[in-house]
């Protein structure tokens, strides 16, 4: 299973607010029944196997266009890791472990 850390940013549009786009690329992830997603402050991270999340990326990457943006960009962070099943809350509890009170 990979991991994903996606933010699809559109440029030049009306407004310095980025929310109602991000809300419309959570609504296209709510469909997508072969990947996990959550919503953090700065991105999205998506979870499932490699060939699904970049289906759901490529989704999310036109929701602009269709928002009337005229350039978009994407920063894309993979985590695939093939030796044994991986999650976010995997990979959370093993530094929460690691982290001396």
């Amino acid at each position: 299973m990979a991991i994903a850390e996606v933010t699809v940013v559109p440029i030049g549009t009306a407004d310095t607010s980025l929310s109602n786009y991000v809300a419309d690329c959570q609504d296209v992830l709510a469909q997508e029944e072969r990947v996990e997603y959550q919503l953090t402050p700065m991105g999205t991270i998506i979870e499932g196997e490699l060939d699904d999340i970049l289906v759901a990326i490529r989704k999310i990457q036109e929701v602009p266009f269709v928002n009337g943006a005229n350039r978009v960009t994407t920063n894309i962070k993979i985590d695939d890791r093939r030796d044994k099943k991986a999650s976010t809350e995997q990979k959370i509890k093993s530094v929460k472990d690691k982290v001396q009170d």
